[in-house]
């Protein structure tokens, strides 16, 4: 792990210190002090993390020296002390350090969840269902809030895709990594032979975008408007409220009708459209950034195979970290922060040994 020195954490915290000095001048304009209250909030909790890294490397040195003592019973004391800050210290050096990282941008946004039945038929849309109900009640347990935008249902049940916001602190850095194909491994209850079937969805987690993230020019649009339509065709409402735009320069296709109000269906597919946007042009600044440089848990290439639901044994795997759970009712019922724990450390142990590299 890079080993931060003090004269780099006599830079963070003199830069504290100057951001707080700022801040404190009389007749600021407001904008200037919103920007270094922002500026501060930042550096405040690395200044933290640098400051118990400086206290601890003190003490270190200064027990270190006491351990050289005439005394017996000071060489004691301080040896067992030292035993204390010597453990105490990496950990802290491994926080200091990752509060270091460049931060995804998008980390503390909310989120578009898009979910999708693969091959499997009707047992996939019913699985994609049992997702979508995983994940409402993970945001349910942080305090999220789920707003469903768009759903087509399956026949059996399930659902063929459902498109949903999830709204919160730091939505995006907690389900990015569900991005990709989700495989489960079961007995459909249409099988009466017993035998155990493979199905799958996609899913597809989009940090939400503003306005001000991208500009959608209307001459690049095509609006279409027709009735909505339900199961097995028949009409849903007798107004043409179901609204289809086409983003012409990226092809991108959004249908909304939802809503029985073609305002309420057109918001809602721009809301989709611009985060779709947003997303692939953050694909295209993260490739040209990364190269050809992978992080552990992948490329978040949506055709990967990343975790797999098996039913009979009660597990659940996460291929691109090797983790395997024998608790395949808890996380399905929403308790999922081991699994999205073990990611995230997964993926800061990459970027810091990225960062060594």
């Amino acid at each position: 792990m890079t080993t931060i020195t003090p004269d780099r954490i006599r830079q963070i915290e003199a830069r504290r210190d100057e951001l707080s000095a700022m801040m404190t001048k009389a007749d600021l304009p407001a904008e200037q002090f919103v920007q270094l209250s922002k500026d501060y909030a930042e550096i405040e909790p690395v200044a933290q993390a640098a400051g118990e890294v400086r206290r601890l490397r003190q003490e270190a040195a200064s027990l270190a020296e006491m351990t050289r003592d005439a005394d017996d019973e000071i060489r004691a004391i301080a040896s067992e002390e030292l035993l204390e800050i010597e453990a105490a210290l990496p950990p802290a050096e491994r926080a200091l350090a990752l509060s270091l990282l460049p931060r995804d941008a998008a980390d503390e946004r909310s989120a578009i969840l898009e979910i999708r039945a693969g091959t499997g038929g009707d047992e996939a849309a019913l699985f994609a269902g049992d997702l979508f109900r995983m994940y409402q009640r993970h945001a349910e347990d942080r305090g999220w809030r789920v707003e469903l935008m768009s759903a087509s249902a399956a026949d059996m049940g399930g659902y063929k895709e459902v498109v949903a916001s999830v709204t919160g602190a730091g939505v995006f850095a907690r389900l990015k990594f569900e991005s990709g194909v989700h495989r489960v491994q079961r007995v459909p209850v249409t099988e009466s032979g017993g035998r155990i079937h493979t199905s799958a969805a996609t899913v597809a987690v989009l940090p939400e975008a503003e306005e001000v993230d991208v500009q959608i020019d209307e001459k690049d649009l095509r609006i279409d408007v027709y009735r909505s339509s339900g199961p097995g065709g028949q009409s849903v409402n007798t107004t043409d409220s179901a609204v289809r735009i086409t983003h012409l320069p990226s092809g991108l296709v959004v249908i909304q009708q939802d809503e029985k109000s073609q305002h309420k269906n057109k918001a809602k597919a721009l809301r989709v459209l611009r985060s779709r946007l947003y997303d692939l042009e953050r694909e295209k600044v993260d490739s040209a950034r990364a190269g050809a440089r992978r992080s552990m848990v992948g490329s978040g290439d949506r055709s990967e195979r990343i975790r797999t639901y098996n039913y009979p044994q009660g597990r659940v795997t996460d291929h691109r970290i090797n983790l395997t759970l024998h608790r395949l009712p808890e996380i399905l019922e929403g308790h999922m922060d081991e699994l999205i724990g073990a990611l995230i450390a997964e993926d800061e142990a990459a970027r810091l040994a990225a960062l060594d590299g």
